[in-house]
């Protein structure tokens, strides 16, 4: 590409859009712990513990809260956060897996 484009050589790539990437012989390794405890820090839990069900048990919901005011657009933000951090390609940018035609072996 050099002798068509020209360009300089930055190195190998480390980090894009919130994902580490490593590079080895044994192949590319993607993380994302960086970002996700940048989401953490963001809704303020970055000191909370792991869990299996996202709420307390046997708590009991009612319409009348003593609880403070969301601010819509800031969940909204942790939230878009969350689905980047789940899917951070896209639904538009990656690639349609095949689905299998029937009656036909490979």
């Amino acid at each position: 590409m050099q002798e068509v484009f020209r360009m300089s050589d930055l190195g190998l790539l480390s980090y894009y859009l919130g994902i580490e990437v490593h590079q080895s012989d044994s192949g590319i390794t993607l993380r994302q712990a960086a970002y996700a405890d940048k989401l953490l820090e963001r809704g303020g839990m970055q000191d909370c513990n792991p869990a299996l069900a996202p709420m307390e048990s046997r708590l009991k919901l009612s319409k009348e809260s003593n609880t403070l005011v969301i601010n819509a657009t800031e969940y909204r933000r942790i939230i878009g956060g969350l689905r980047y951090l789940v899917h951070p390609a896209g639904p538009g940018l990656c690639g349609r897996v095949p689905e299998p035609v029937h009656g036909v072996t490979t």
